[in-house]
């Protein structure tokens, strides 16, 4: 049994006890989301339902595991024979989040 579910303007297809790293959430470590954006879901039996753009019924719980940052991502931009460089770098925040349940 699966999702796909919408979140930060990406999706993921998620599981029970699945882990993903997506856009930064409020909330503190260890309190419940609700996701309930389900754009697909399939069943045990392998019935799959596809939403027209979403399914309505259907959520997906998990909880929130931490906070953090990205790897550090370098834009580094320089005009030849100038002497004009010009470096910045850029951390994106993430939650990681542990699917619990999906429900139907």
């Amino acid at each position: 049994m699966f999702a796909v579910i919408k979140t930060g303007g990406k999706q993921y297809r998620v599981a029970a006890n699945d882990t993903i790293t997506i856009a930064t959430l409020e909330g503190e470590a260890g309190s419940a989301v609700t996701f309930g954006d389900v754009l697909l879901f399939t069943d045990a039996a392998g019935a799959t339902q596809v939403g027209v753009p979403m399914l309505s019924g259907i959520s997906v719980t998990g909880e929130i595991v931490s906070h953090g940052r990205d790897a550090k991502v370098i834009a580094f931009k320089k005009r030849r024979r100038q002497n004009s460089r010009r470096k910045r770098g850029h951390r994106q925040h993430h939650t990681v989040v542990r699917i619990t349940a999906i429900s139907a």
